[in-house]
């Protein structure tokens, strides 16, 4: 990657770590007549009863019971119950601010989300243009867009491969052979030591395993309900940092993040710089070649 600008990721989990509960809890769920807590015992009941993954188990429950009340829903309408997702205090203007920051110390930030919720409801978001791709369960619509099959289903341990993917930059989903390939380590569009992936609890920590584990950042957010959880986490070296779900400025979340982009982006003017002493000198490098610290 020399001679180009270092990309740093940003991947985030999005119930309960961007928005402040299940994404279905705050307009679909409703629509149907049921509370949160009804519907999700439904769907789970349902997904032991019948020994199934829990994402497809509750994507069925939105179709049974749309059905059974004769209220059957399209993509649009799912789009628009985005509309009603609340946001911790800070996201709505934190990729910009972020995105600035980067740019200040000559890094490309980007944004991904990888998600076990619906990407239809997300595409409703105020914040689903700043992502460079969203990764999460969606159905397969129909010529009148009537839902009649899960695309794609995003459970926790699945989420890791989305990982890969920005690892590697083969960004679309249908395409395996190419995530397959065999890709030199200097030839990886962002590597792992360039990651930072942001959660919540228990559902993403492969994904926060594979930060600790390849040289990423793993933080969990937290509101007062899972607070003990995250915590745990933390004592159990799973993530690097805890805060509070409160991206504002000058928070605790906010100056960690910055100063993990500036650890970030010192590392990668000091393998530049080594590249291209090693380069005046005829020697070729791999980055697993340079030990900075």
């Amino acid at each position: 990657m020399t001679g180009q600008k270092p990309i740093i990721a940003f991947l985030y989990d999005f119930d309960k770590t961007l928005c402040t509960t299940d994404m279905q809890n705050y307009a679909f769920i409703p629509s149907l007549g049921m509370t949160p807590p009804a519907f999700w015992a439904e769907a789970n009941s349902f997904g032991r009863r019948n020994r199934m993954d829990g994402v497809l188990a509750y994507m069925y429950t939105m179709l049974q019971e749309a059905e059974r009340r004769s209220l059957p829903f399209t993509r649009e309408d799912l789009v628009e119950k985005g509309r009603e997702i609340e946001l911790f205090p800070g996201v709505e203007d934190w990729f910009d601010r972020i995105d600035a920051f980067g740019e200040g110390l000559g890094v490309q930030v980007e944004h991904y989300v990888i998600s076990s919720g619906l990407r239809e409801i997300i595409e409703g978001s105020s914040i689903s243009g700043k992502f460079r791709e969203i990764y999460a369960s969606e159905f397969y619509y129909d010529e009148s867009g009537r839902p009649v099959w899960p695309k794609l289903a995003v459970n926790f341990t699945a989420k890791t491969q989305f990982v890969y993917r920005i690892n590697k930059g083969v960004l679309d989903v249908s395409d395996d052979k190419t995530l397959n390939d065999s890709m030199p380590d200097n030839s990886k569009r962002v590597p792992f030591t360039n990651m930072i992936y942001m959660g919540d609890g228990l559902s993403d920590v492969p994904c926060m395993k594979m930060m600790r584990a390849y040289g990423g950042q793993a933080i969990a957010v937290y509101q007062e309900a899972n607070r003990a959880g995250v915590e745990e986490l933390l004592a159990r070296g799973r993530v690097d940092f805890i805060f509070p779900a409160d991206y504002r400025v000058g928070t605790g979340l906010d100056e960690t993040v910055k100063n993990i982009i500036r650890k970030m982006s010192i590392a990668d003017w000091l393998w530049e710089e080594n590249a291209r002493q090693r380069k005046r000198m005829g020697e070729d490098i791999l980055p697993n070649q340079v030990e900075l610290f």
